[in-house]
């Protein structure tokens, strides 16, 4: 599928779509592979009283007192900034880095847990979100590229489910992100795109009240908001050439 995608029109779109303060500064129009994007991940809250160390007298009441269930951290979102096209944790230079992460733009739900590049960022819940006015796929179906944009039918903004990953050598860092696709073969919108004779994917598109619950979920729920996003709610248009 593509690996191209428009950010959000406005920056007050953060805030309205996703209950997050918006970047200081939107960058393009759009997300090309190993460029600048915008991810939303979870940043967990410690309460000042966990940090802090216990007296004696805290010791003794608390051996005394029955054991109490620990109680759930909060979640917070937060904005980050990463490139699009996720670089593992054991690439060995920043040069393959590079090769590495175009490859890396979107990938499959089904082999995430298991995939050499995506398995160990999975097992740590590193899950985020990529917020996206619209992507973009080519129409084949003319036996030409027909380049299509594909939104939302009501113009919101879309929430992809993705992963995230930090990759550091001495003083250098890659935080990356990649996008996670479903399969689109019986979709009734997104069968139409992609080449002919491929197998079709679209990107993971959360419902809207289940940003946190992504971001949140048990490992072993996360993989149940992998769904395809009804086609009655998605509008496609050909990109109209300049």
């Amino acid at each position: 599928m593509s690996t191209q995608y428009e950010c959000l029109k406005s920056p007050d779109l953060y805030a309205e779509a996703f209950g997050i303060a918006p970047p200081d500064s939107l960058r393009g129009k759009e997300v090309w592979p190993r460029q600048p994007g915008f991810f939303i991940r979870k940043a967990m809250v410690v309460a000042e009283q966990a940090q802090m160390p216990l007296s004696e007298s805290d010791v003794e009441d608390s051996a005394e007192a029955a054991p109490m269930p620990a109680p759930a951290s909060p979640l917070v979102m937060e904005l980050a900034q990463g490139q699009f096209g996720l670089v593992p944790t054991w690439v060995k230079s920043a040069s393959d880095a590079k090769l590495r992460s175009t490859k890396l733009a979107v990938t499959r739900y089904e082999t995430m847990s298991t995939a050499t590049a995506t398995r160990e960022t999975w097992l740590k819940g590193q899950r985020c979100i990529i917020p996206m006015q619209a992507f973009l796929e080519d129409d084949w179906r003319s036996r030409k590229a027909v380049p299509t944009r594909i939104a939302r039918v009501d113009g919101q903004p879309m929430g992809v489910a993705g992963l995230w990953e930090c990759w550091t050598q001495g003083e250098e860092e890659i935080v990356s992100f990649t996008l996670l696709t479903v399969n689109a073969n019986s979709h009734a919108l997104m069968n139409r795109y992609g080449q002919n004779g491929n197998e079709k994917r679209m990107p993971a598109i959360l419902n809207e009240g289940a940003y946190g619950a992504w971001l949140n979920a048990p490992i072993d729920k996360a993989r149940e908001f992998m769904r395809a996003y009804p086609a009655n709610l998605l509008l496609a248009n050909p990109v109209q050439k300049k």
